[in-house]
Formats: structure tokens, sequence, C-alpha cells
């Protein structure tokens, strides 16, 4: 059974930064991608960043606006280098790993979650 397990979430002011990493007791070849998706209460999940093992493309959702970084660590596990953090970043963070086609952002995409950390940001 694949487990993902996160950690590094906290509470920051802002303008401050946090590290968010994931590791994973393995996929033997069922994860083609790993990243984060996060929810804000009241709101549906969303893409965060993502990274395609393989090949090491990135992508961010649009409210990232360069403040974020994805990188593997490993061929299982990643880490999230998290910049100039405000309020509205405040969320539950998840890990996520998928394989398969559709666009990065797509929930259905994601068959294996963490269990999510919470990032508070305070202004």
């Amino acid at each position: 059974q694949v487990q993902l397990m996160e950690s590094g979430g906290g509470s920051v002011q802002a303008g401050g930064s946090l590290r968010l990493s994931c590791s994973s007791n393995g996929f033997n070849g069922a994860v083609d991608s790993m990243g984060w998706f996060r929810q804000i209460p009241g709101k549906d999940r969303e893409g965060v960043a993502v990274v395609y093992l393989r090949y090491g493309i990135t992508y961010y959702g649009d409210f990232v606006k360069g403040r974020f970084t994805i990188a593997e660590d490993t061929p299982t596990s990643v880490y999230l280098q998290m910049n100039d953090l405000t309020a509205e970043d405040t969320a539950v963070y998840y890990c996520v790993a998928g394989q398969g086609g559709g666009s990065w952002d797509r929930l259905f995409r994601y068959k294996y979650w963490g269990q999510g950390t919470q990032v508070t940001v305070s202004s």
C-alpha cells in the first residue's frame, strides 16, 4: 500500500517562508507525478505545484506567482519551498501522487493523498 508522509507545516507571519516535504514508501512504477494540493475552508481543493518525476517538468497554480518551488529529493520524495507567504495561503496542504493523462491540476489524476498539513500565515 502506498503511503505519503508530510512534514514542514506550521505557522508563520506574512512574508515568511516554509518548506514542506513529502516522502513515500515507493510506487513500483505506479506513479508519474507528485505534488501538492491545498484546501481553503469553503473552497474546492486546488493544485499548488506538481513535478513529473521522470522528466522534472513542473507546474504551478496561477496564484503562486513565482513564490514557490517544487523539486524532487529522491525518486519517491519531493519538497515545496514556499516564500513570501500571505494570509491567502492559509490552508491545509496535501501531498499527492498519481499518473495518467489530463491536466496536472485535476483531482482525478491523483490516487494517493497524504493526511494533510496545516499552513497558517498571520497578517
